[in-house]
């Protein structure tokens, strides 16, 4: 079902073009002795102002310097709305820059977002979930996210929320994932994620197959892959239409065959014809993760004894363009021929 899109548009009620905007004329510390106002008004005008300087990432830097970060955490739990949507916004902004995302985990802006992952305004939501998006991609962002707990509660709500920013948490999973998955299997990730591979978007069908990918790069992400056989549905999308969908479905499974239960559970499903299908491709992105999930199989008896009729189908791409689908279809020939 489709969903309507987010707004970022402000309640019809809040007009502040009635009143003169700090920006222009204010220096960035009278800005920040607004934030501070008994004054609404006074500090929705602050803060409309500040989601325009702080694109300027020089402005990023002095906004940190005067310790604007202290003022916009206190402002996340305020009354209105408005407030709290355009703070979110600002903070939302300055993650842009590896400047203000640094800054952003040193201060303790992570744990202060926590409670707006239940804000009843979508905007604000959304706003703190591409701000826990952007910080993920540094290594002491992820770190962060870890460090606060918020693995959990990121894979409870993407059995609720909106679409768009399902599509964030995902996001943010993929880089978190890759350094630590154990909370994230303790939350059940893997049974909420297979459910995601059926999803009617295909963005969500992309990126929850990357999740699992970068579940199935840790051992005990394989276990937990296998054991809630995952493997079956990974292979369903195969056939995907979407190419994107395929390359990540194919990185996954690629993964998970790397242990005997992943390499069995594979072959229960019947793997080897829809990946020769994706191999005899010559224009599929997925061909070179296809070849290398192949290579696992073959270590099978059953799925060398397979594989060698099909011999012809990787030697085609022994002149494929890519060096890399070259080299893995070489080892797929030498592994499909070797004989005890």
């Amino acid at each position: 079902m489709a969903q309507p899109r987010i707004s970022a548009y402000l309640p019809p009620d809040i007009d502040l073009t009635k009143a003169p905007l700090a920006f222009g004329r204010k220096a960035l510390p009278k800005l920040n002795e607004e934030l501070q106002s008994p004054e609404l008004l006074t500090q929705q005008r602050a803060l409309m102002a500040l989601c325009d300087l702080v694109h300027d990432p020089e402005k990023v830097y002095q906004a940190i310097a005067l310790g604007f970060l202290d003022n916009l955490k206190t402002l996340l739990v305020h009354h209105d709305q408005t407030v709290r949507q355009k703070t979110t916004e600002v903070l939302s902004i300055m993650a842009l820059h590896s400047i203000g995302r640094q800054a952003l985990t040193r201060s303790g802006v992570i744990s202060a977002l926590t409670g707006l992952l239940e804000d009843p305004v979508d905007i604000c939501r959304k706003n703190t979930h591409q701000i826990f998006d952007m910080m993920a991609k540094l290594p002491e962002g992820a770190g962060g996210i870890l460090r606060a707990s918020l693995i959990p509660p990121l894979v409870l709500k993407l059995k609720t929320e909106l679409d768009e920013i399902q599509e964030l948490i995902l996001d943010t999973l993929s880089n978190c994932l890759r350094v630590e998955v154990s909370e994230a299997l303790e939350a059940g990730a893997v049974t909420v994620l297979k459910e995601k591979l059926s999803h009617a978007s295909t963005a969500i069908r992309s990126k929850a197959a990357w999740v699992l990918l970068e579940i199935s790069s840790h051992a005990e992400g394989k276990i937990a892959v296998c054991k809630e056989g995952v493997i079956p549905v990974l292979l369903s999308l195969l056939e995907d239409t979407q190419p994107e969908v395929q390359v990540n479905s194919t990185g996954a499974l690629m993964f998970a065959a790397v242990t005997p239960q992943g390499r069995s559970s594979a072959m229960g499903a019947e793997a080897i014809p829809p990946l020769l299908k994706l191999v005899a491709e010559e224009t599929s992105k997925a061909r070179l993760n296809a070849i290398k999930t192949l290579n696992l199989l073959a270590e099978l008896p059953e799925g060398r004894q397979t594989l060698l009729d099909h011999r012809d189908t990787f030697q085609r791409c022994l002149d494929d363009p890519s060096e890399a689908v070259q080299r893995a279809a070489q080892i797929a020939i030498t592994v499909i021929e070797w004989k005890p």
